[in-house]
């Protein structure tokens, strides 16, 4: 089992006795990327909170880069969100998520998620507070702070949900690549209503009645 990132097997999942996720099963191997299309509310967001331990299977089992407790696995999964997930801090708090980081990463990381000209302008730079649930920044702002710190976690497995749905055209084609040469290497879910912003690297799953089916 261990020989997987990702080792998901006969996994349920309901929301008030609504069954979201049933019997699913998925093996990843490390280094490998798994697109996962479907419908909104098929599920795909609800898979990817399982993934990063956030949520526990109703039933079945999930281990994630060898760990099946929810706060082991929190440490080996970064999670990119399509919605606003800001904590009411600092632009470099919601990076660093409080951990003693080299400023230099923290940076690296910026630039790599197109943020350090619009970080350069503000007044207060890393230090300026995002705000409650960070309504004192953008959408696409907050989606690529989403993006710096799952980058600055360097974490084996990156869980992206709609990654660039909030930014525009060109940044979306720069923040893809930059993403496609930084998790290299890594183990990625990336679920996605446009199939188009997965490269020939991704292995192909449909979310049909909670469950995954391979194109």
């Amino acid at each position: 089992m261990y020989q997987y990132a990702v080792y998901l097997e006969n996994i349920s999942f309901s929301y008030e006795n609504k069954t979201v996720i049933k019997n699913l099963s998925l093996r990843v191997k490390p280094g490998e990327h798994i697109g996962i299309v479907g419908d909104s509310g098929c599920g795909k967001s609800t898979l990817l909170k399982i993934l990063a331990g956030l949520y526990e299977p109703d039933c079945g089992r999930a281990v994630i880069a060898g760990e099946s407790l929810p706060e082991k696995i929190r440490a080996q999964a970064a999670l990119v969100m399509q919605h606003n997930s800001l904590f009411p801090l600092s632009i470099r708090d919601n990076i660093t998520c409080g951990h003693d980081v080299p400023e230099e990463v923290v940076w690296t990381a910026c630039q790599n998620a197109s943020l350090t000209k619009w970080i350069e302008n503000l007044p207060y730079g890393l230090d300026t507070n995002v705000g409650e649930r960070g309504n004192q920044v953008s959408g696409g702002q907050a989606q690529r702070i989403q993006i710096a710190r799952a980058l600055c976690k360097n974490a084996p497995v990156i869980l992206l949900d709609e990654p660039v749905s909030a930014l525009d055209k060109n940044t979306a084609y720069s923040v893809l690549n930059t993403l496609k040469q930084l998790t290299d290497g890594k183990t990625v879910i990336h679920v996605t209503h446009h199939q188009e912003t997965l490269d020939k690297s991704y292995t192909l799953y449909h979310m049909k009645g909670g469950k995954l089916v391979h194109e």
